[in-house]
């Protein structure tokens, strides 16, 4: 597998995972009751910034003569289904909605490690780093909602 080939592979995992991502901040801000209003803004925020996040990625795909990646990871549509059947047990609260935003982001920083383990270019290295460092921030902060909601109780 050439290098380029390798660099294409990489990105599409990762442009998987923000599929997830997308997909799950979109699922979080239906689900999120009508008075967290916080949450709805930031979730928000994050799918715009994902999709950004994606945009470039595709980008360095469509450069490296590459086809950009559709489609969700399997273990996306798994977390997909746990949060259904979960939802239909628990409900969704804000905790619950929480809880789920966090494992998202927890995976898809477990990717974005995955993919600087390779062997990629320093641009691309650098592209990788600054959307995982963002990743991290939003994970955190997340982590943080989520003990001030179970404090709450």
């Amino acid at each position: 597998m050439s290098a380029s080939e390798k660099s294409i592979s990489i990105l599409n995992d990762v442009i998987e995972i923000l599929n997830d991502r997308i997909e799950g901040y979109e699922r979080a801000m239906k689900d999120v009751e009508f008075e967290d209003v916080d949450l709805k803004a930031m979730f928000a925020n994050l799918i715009h910034e994902s999709r950004g996040f994606r945009n470039d990625l595709i980008q360095e795909v469509t450069t490296l003569g590459g086809e950009p990646e559709r489609g969700t990871t399997a273990t996306g549509q798994i977390h997909k289904a746990w949060m259904d059947l979960k939802a239909a047990f628990t409900g969704k609260d804000r905790e619950s909605i929480l809880s789920s935003c966090e494992f998202g982001d927890k995976a898809a920083i477990k990717a974005y490690d995955d993919a600087l383990e390779d062997n990629v270019s320093a641009s691309l290295r650098e592209t990788l780093l600054r959307q995982r460092d963002s990743i991290q921030r939003t994970h955190d902060t997340i982590s943080q909602y989520l003990r001030s909601s179970q404090a709450a109780y």
